[in-house]
């Protein structure tokens, strides 16, 4: 595996020039796929899929999300909106494809600007996948109502992530600490109580978490350090602004576009994935092929957690291998 690392520019109507951090691999002449992390990751946490899918005669992109790593990081929430996101994955595109489109496959946030970005840029857009956050048609209004509703007078993380400050003061206070906590909290290892625990809303989200010792075999150093370095170097705030962004998305992303995905597209989750169970009493992972006209493959994959790509990657890979094969 050989990482060459490129700088691709754009100039956000709203926000000025912006510079995107994106790994690539692979035959520069083959096919693209560009690959688009989360909360808190890098363009590193697809470092599996980049090796497999390079071998196999793809070209393989994974970018720093604005806000992370080497990409920008502007500190006005509203530059973290999901159709900034989305226009930074289609630079991304237009820049290593012009003259074809690409499959975009993201993870975690990663998933709704994946989703967002074949919908609001269609025609760079060969197939989409998303992994653990499944496509929800956008709607008008503020989507944290609906979470302050669910959980009136409880501890919810994203309720807790809307302060300024506040996680980012928590988080900072011990970042190494604070992403094994996460990591470990959200993988198939553990109880989901650790990350949806019923507590009062005064509940501070690292509380009550784990930094395990000895970790499980999946979360080694190179699953965690690169986030670790990323956030000790450039700081929360971005990550976090895009939680706090999310009534700005409420306001927009429903007069933009067809609601309806035209692409072919796939969802892979983890069985033991917490988003499965944020609402409770109901399995959000038991319909996801609402809101495509082409939806191709579910897979759940056994004992997996929120991190499913790393926590299992040659089951990651082979299902995304099966979804690639099928577009012809």
């Amino acid at each position: 595996m050989t990482i060459d690392f490129i700088e691709v520019s754009r100039i956000s109507d709203d926000h000025g020039p912006m510079t995107l951090n994106v790994a690539l691999d692979g035959d520069q002449t083959a096919p693209l796929v560009l690959f688009v992390h989360g909360f808190p990751e890098t363009w590193a946490s697809w470092r599996n899929q980049m090796a497999h899918f390079a071998e196999r005669g793809f070209r393989v992109a994974a970018m720093d999300v604005r806000g992370y790593g080497g990409s920008s990081k502007p500190a006005e929430i509203a530059a973290y909106r999901i159709t900034e996101l989305a226009a930074d994955a289609a630079s991304v595109i237009t820049h290593l494809t012009p003259d074809a489109p690409a499959i975009i496959v993201g993870h975690d946030w990663g998933a709704p600007i994946a989703w967002q970005t074949a919908r609001l840029h269609p025609e760079l857009v060969r197939a989409v996948a998303g992994l653990s956050v499944p496509y929800s048609p956008a709607s008008e209004g503020d989507p944290m109502e609906l979470w302050n509703l669910i959980y009136a007078g409880k501890f919810f993380y994203m309720t807790y992530f809307q302060e300024p400050g506040v996680a980012e003061a928590a988080f900072e206070a011990d970042i190494g600490a604070a992403v094994r906590k996460v990591y470990f909290a959200a993988s198939g290892d553990a109880s989901r109580d650790l990350w949806l625990a019923d507590a009062p809303a005064s509940h501070a989200f690292l509380d009550g978490m784990i930094d395990p010792d000895p970790a499980p075999a999946w979360m080694t150093t190179e699953v965690t350090e690169p986030t670790i370095a990323a956030l000790a170097k450039g700081g929360t705030h971005g990550p976090f602004n895009r939680y706090r962004a999310q009534v700005l998305d409420g306001q927009e992303l429903h007069r933009l576009a067809d609601p309806i995905i035209g692409q072919p597209a796939c969802f892979i989750g983890g069985e033991n994935d917490i988003v499965r169970h944020f609402v409770p009493g109901m399995d959000l992972y038991e319909s996801v092929d609402g809101g495509f006209s082409d939806f191709r493959t579910k897979t759940i994959i056994d004992n997996a957690g929120h991190w499913v790509q790393q926590e299992r990657p040659a089951e990651t890979n082979a299902a995304l291998a099966d979804f690639f094969a099928g577009l012809g």
